[in-house]
């Protein structure tokens, strides 16, 4: 009988990084994975349905040239500053293959997106947590790790609280190593981080289309940094790592950016109805700058049972069993008015 294979020792160990549930059925209220909850530009559609044979027969472009020329006039920044990536989770992945290595401290504070110790296992590197407090400001610590690299999620997944450009700029000058600043949320907030980038070679922020662009499917994400270290970056991404239609979708979307900025002002006001409603019912809910809510369940009642109960009603929402910080909350992204309408009275009725 032929051995079983042996899996470096690293990653031997490691656990995987576990998404959100997919629902198979069509009539399940999606709220657990942060996607919009409003089609993508009609712009994007009408491309993508006149993509011609050529788009599948040939290799796409492996620079992507159309999507970052568009960025480069959207942030007034030199092409050379961009690189896009198959969903901004890539560009992560990239960037910590760039630079930390066996041993190497990785920093970040936490909660926050889990995938970040799975990218720091794969290179055998060390991660440094920080415990956020409970208001999830910026922990002065994270100034003080010594680490080759540290994130900065902004707005933070899962509380949804946004950090200054202020206190970001200030860690950014404190720190020798790289600052990725992930903005996977931020065209729900009032500011983010890209002019850092004009002041800090140490700085790296990384951005989404799938979240505001409604383009979660297509998975294009890209990075903002000085030059020379995107230059190091390309190195190290799939050459051909941007499908063809997915560029299509992506250049027609920034193309039709009113679209986004519309549907973005309409969750950010179905946040602050779910965030207001919550509260008279007693949950304890952070300001969010995200398209999501954390909030704390009522007290007398138990998370997971209301997760659970949720779950058999037809809404999906996120739980976290296996975060003692986390165990009495419930991350809620935001849907469509008629989904909110419907998971506040089914909320109602499981208090009662």
């Amino acid at each position: 009988m032929a051995r079983p294979p042996s899996f470096l020792p690293h990653i031997a160990r490691m656990t995987g990084y576990l998404p959100g549930e997919q629902p198979r059925d069509a009539r399940t209220i999606k709220l657990n994975t942060n996607e919009n909850p409003y089609p993508a530009s009609p712009l994007v559609m009408a491309r993508i349905r006149g993509a011609t044979g050529d788009h599948l027969r040939r290799y796409p472009d492996a620079g992507a040239t159309g999507i970052r020329r568009r960025l480069s006039t959207l942030f007034d920044l030199p092409v050379e500053q961009f690189v896009i990536g198959n969903g901004s989770d890539e560009l992560l992945n990239v960037a910590v293959r760039c630079f930390a290595g066996p041993g190497d401290l990785v920093a970040y504070a936490t909660p926050s997106y889990p995938y970040y110790a799975k990218l720091i296992d794969l290179q055998a590197a060390r991660a440094v947590t920080i415990e956020f407090d409970d208001a999830f400001r910026l922990p002065a610590e994270l100034a003080r790790t010594g680490a080759v690299m540290t994130f900065v999620p902004s707005p933070n997944s899962p509380s949804g609280t946004a950090m200054s450009s202020t206190a970001l700029a200030e860690l950014a000058g404190k720190i020798s190593g790289i600052l990725v600043i992930d903005e996977a949320y931020v065209d729900f907030a009032t500011e983010g981080a890209l002019d850092l980038v004009r002041r800090h070679d140490n700085v790296i922020v990384m951005r989404t289309l799938s979240k505001s662009f409604s383009l979660a499917g297509m998975r294009i994400g890209f990075c903002v940094a000085a030059p020379e270290v995107i230059a190091g970056l390309w190195k190290v991404k799939e050459h051909y790592n941007i499908n063809s239609l997915s560029q299509v979708a992506a250049e027609a979307a920034l193309d039709d950016i009113d679209w986004m900025r519309t549907n973005a002002a309409r969750i950010i006001a179905t946040r602050e109805r779910l965030t207001e409603a919550l509260r008279l019912l007693g949950f304890r809910v952070w300001d969010s700058a995200a398209n999501f809510v954390l909030c704390r369940v009522a007290s007398g009642i138990d998370a997971g049972s209301m997760y659970s109960g949720l779950r058999d009603r037809g809404i999906l929402v996120r739980y976290f069993p296996d975060n003692p910080r986390l165990l009495d909350c419930l991350r809620i992204s935001i849907g469509t008015e008629s989904d909110t309408d419907r998971l506040l009275d089914e909320i109602s009725s499981l208090l009662t």
